[in-house]
């Protein structure tokens, strides 16, 4: 799972966090790669295990009935499961794991969807608490063969069922559960909201039988992060349901007639991982099939707008292009489906087996920037083919899997998704990357996706990309539709690469305090290059997402400044000394960003200067005035036109400027030249209080050209620091800076 749902949001901390690391100081490494093996050099990979595993039939097979009831939000289940010992214990029981029970008290739930649910409460205050709750109750456990009512424990969301008689090696069990399962109202990875109903955890799961520890697992669901912790198996599941919902399951689906105003919908789905569906009755289906796989998108277009079906069907030729790079990459992706579902998730994306859970997509999305979808698509070998226990080593999944991705855009030439995005999180953690889930903290996305896939680059540069993608096979065919663990991920690279490689690797993940290797982190010019090319990018997504902005905002004098057009500071001159160091402060202020841009420009203020370049170099120019207007020669020569432009701008110019003891900035089309910008940062006194000051230093100058404030035309304010005069377009990612703040 991404913990980064908004995708812009997610970059543009990205960037303020590389804006901390340009203020530190950077080490210098080399950037020579570690020489290739050829393919000779590299052990032989094991591909019988694999093929063996891959033609098996599954030691568990559940058989599912159930029924969907949208009047009262319930599942009601029977389910058949037929499950064959594969260890060398007797087992005189088996455990069922209950993660829909997560549901029944607040204090169980996940605080992942804490903040989201508060929302949805304000949203609908006619709900009550007790509406956000859910769980499952389990009727009655049966022995099929018998028809013996079976005595259980249901305890801490694992349900512990006594057999009849001890389960030897190789032995099968099969075993009836009805329940019923009560689905929550708000954000969960089981509830409904609005339209869709969100279906995971919801019916009784086999456990996974340590044979080393002697038990079955019983971990309750995670408050932090994710439990999911299963065995492949197949699924055959049928679904009454509402004949007007559409439904999304992994697996090979068909439906047929059911009682009046009801259908059945039933899929197939063997080597399965887990089993989800997602319902709503706005589903739109788009699929495509290419040598023997189909992908579907299922999503939401209300008012069938050929633009969102238009970049729905881009997703999936995207998707293609990832799977089928992972593929030859890792291993072969043998499933003949892939989905991918929009919801109204917010802020995560959810990986499941065969099928992803996106947010909402936006009809100007660009696929191929879509950084998150490629993580989650890299789950389908971390965590569906490839298991773990993703409560005590999340790392194998989601640093695997954010690894893939930068791998991914590597590949494709993009450097800022690509390993460079790897390489810039030099900061140490005070904790292992292979830490367990109560151990993370606040920090699982920089512990197991940031540190854990830096981990891996460093292995990749260590042992060459021919070595790392050999090696990779070899995890796989080890792996594949089995549970993998750090010791066996260690075991795997030190029967390729030896026990050096090994210990490096075990250290890198078990210990705190992982340090890069200094020869493979970046240069200082490769980290500046970075930088303005990370801000680049955020500025330009912002043009993409908002292509109705008023030419008048500021921040766009940056943007245009950032793709090479020129850009000229004009300073008042002449003005009084405190005047004169509040402007070289203001421009200090901001040089950051310009630098951090690549942005030079070029600065000027004398009145001679100025006059000579007017219609030249100036012309040609983005502007950017500090300073009061009377003393500018840059405003007061082009007065007129300024006052025309602002008005054109709905700026009162005038007025402004005309009124004691006012600062702000506003943004006009240059005079000039229809194609630039001039952007002035004023005060209508000589010079600024030291509380005026810091409002524009420390407040207007850099929200304006920032894109994670509000989108600001002009923005005046008094001395006191209330607004006088303020223009803007709302920025939805504003409000958690604010907050932040």
């Amino acid at each position: 799972m991404k913990l980064t749902g908004r995708q812009l949001l997610h970059t543009t901390i990205a960037c303020a966090m590389a804006f901390t690391l340009l203020a530190a100081p950077l080490a210098s490494g080399g950037t020579a790669y570690a020489q290739e093996a050829v393919a000779d050099q590299v052990k032989t990979i094991s591909t019988a295990g694999m093929q063996s595993q891959q033609q098996a039939t599954s030691h568990i097979q559940y058989n599912i009935q159930a029924k969907l009831n949208t009047d009262d939000m319930t599942i009601t289940g029977k389910q058949t499961v037929k499950y064959r010992n594969t260890s060398k214990d007797k087992l005189n029981d088996v455990v069922f794991r209950l993660f829909a029970d997560a549901n029944r008290s607040k204090d169980t739930q996940s605080s992942m969807f804490v903040r989201a649910n508060g929302e949805i409460a304000k949203e609908y205050p006619d709900k009550k608490p007790e509406d956000f709750l859910g769980g499952i109750d389990i009727i009655r456990v049966k022995d099929a063969s018998t028809g013996a009512i079976l005595a259980t424990t249901n305890e801490k969301q694992a349900l512990t069922v006594q057999l009849a008689k001890a389960l030897g090696k190789d032995e099968e069990v099969t075993l009836e559960l009805e329940y019923k399962t009560k689905i929550p109202f708000g954000s969960q990875r089981l509830s409904y909201y609005k339209d869709i109903i969100n279906g995971a955890h919801w019916f009784p799961v086999m456990s996974v039988y340590d044979e080393a520890a002697h038990k079955w697992n019983k971990t309750p669901y995670s408050k932090t992060f994710e439990t999911d912790y299963y065995e492949v198996a197949d699924y055959t599941v049928a679904m009454d349901v509402p004949d007007k919902l559409q439904i999304a399951m992994p697996g090979q689906m068909s439906e047929k007639s059911g009682e009046a105003g009801r259908k059945i919908v039933t899929t197939k789905s063997d080597k399965t991982r887990e089993l989800v569906f997602f319902s709503s009755e706005k589903f739109h289906k788009a699929s495509k099939t290419k040598n023997g796989l189909t992908i579907e998108y299922v999503y939401y277009n209300d008012n069938n707008d050929p633009a969102k079906t238009a970049v729905i069907n881009k997703y999936i030729d995207e998707a293609f292009k990832v799977i089928e790079f992972f593929g030859d990459k890792f291993g072969k992706y043998e499933y003949p489906d892939f989905r991918i579902v929009e919801s109204h998730v917010e802020g995560v994306a959810v990986e499941f087996a065969r099928l992803i859970q996106m947010g909402r997509v936006s009809p100007n999305a660009v696929p191929e920037k879509d950084s998150v979808f490629v993580h989650e698509i890299a789950h389908q070998w971390f965590h569906s083919i490839i298991g773990n226990d993703s409560e005590t080593e999340s790392f194998l999944d989601e640093g695997f899997a954010d690894f893939s991705k930068v791998y991914y855009y590597d590949a494709q030439g993009d450097k800022m998704n690509g390993f460079d995005s790897a390489r810039i999180d030099t900061f140490t953690l005070d904790r292992a990357i292979n830490s367990p889930n109560d151990q993370a903290g606040d920090s699982p996305d920089a512990l197991y996706y940031k540190k854990g896939r830096l981990a891996i680059y460093e292995l990749y540069r260590t042992v060459g990309q021919a070595k790392f993608d050999a090696f990779m096979k070899e995890y796989f065919n080890r792996y594949a539709y089995r549970n993998a663990t750090v010791a066996g991920l260690l075991q795997t690279i030190e029967d390729q690469f030896g026990k050096t490689v090994r210990d490096r690797m075990d250290d890198n993940l078990n210990k705190p305090n992982f340090e890069f290797k200094p020869e493979y982190q970046m240069t200082e010019a490769e980290m500046a290059e970075y930088m303005r090319l990370s801000l680049v990018g955020i500025y330009d997504g912002i043009d993409q997402s908002y292509p109705k902005l008023p030419k008048e905002t500021m921040y766009k004098v940056l943007n245009k400044a950032m793709h090479g057009e020129p850009l000229a500071i004009i300073y008042s001159s002449p003005v009084n000394a405190e005047a004169k160091k509040q402007q070289e402060q203001f421009f200090e202020n901001i040089s950051n960003v310009l630098n951090m841009g690549g942005v030079k420009p070029v600065i000027l203020s004398e009145k001679q200067a100025v006059k000579k370049q007017l219609e030249t170099s100036l012309a040609k120019s983005n502007v950017i005035v500090i300073g009061n207007p009377k003393s500018n020669s840059f405003i007061q020569a082009l007065k007129p036109a300024i006052i025309a432009k602002s008005e054109q701008a709905g700026f009162p110019w005038k007025e402004v400027m005309n009124t004691k003891g006012l600062l702000g900035g506003y943004g006009i089309m240059h005079p000039y030249n229809k194609d630039r910008l001039v952007v002035h940062y004023f005060w209508t006194d000589d010079h600024m209080t030291q509380k005026s000051a810091e409002q524009l230093l420390a407040g207007i100058g850099m929200q304006s050209l920032s894109v994670t404030s509000n989108f600001q035309q002009y923005i005046v304010k008094k001395a006191d620091g209330s607004i006088y005069k303020e223009k803007h377009v709302e920025n939805p990612i504003a409000k958690f800076f604010e907050q932040a703040e």
